[in-house]
């Protein structure tokens, strides 16, 4: 029985940095990044159901940063 075999394809492994590079520089006019827009300000009496653990607080205000 005669043997065939399928063209050899290149695999991934197989290709040079510079060819990926390549393929990166054509693609890169394609890829559109929006701009991203500044979250808005949140009042603080809008922020409730926060719950910080007493451990939590007493590390931050221990922090000079932060704390007081």
């Amino acid at each position: 029985m005669p043997k065939y075999s399928a063209p050899h394809e290149q695999r991934e492994s197989e290709i040079s940095l510079a060819e990926l590079r390549g393929d990166g520089a054509r693609m890169a006019p394609h890829w559109v990044v929006a701009e991203k827009a500044a979250p808005a300000p949140v009042s603080p009496s809008l922020i409730h159901g926060v719950v910080v653990p007493p451990a939590s607080a007493r590390l931050i205000d221990a922090t000079p940063e932060y704390g007081a």
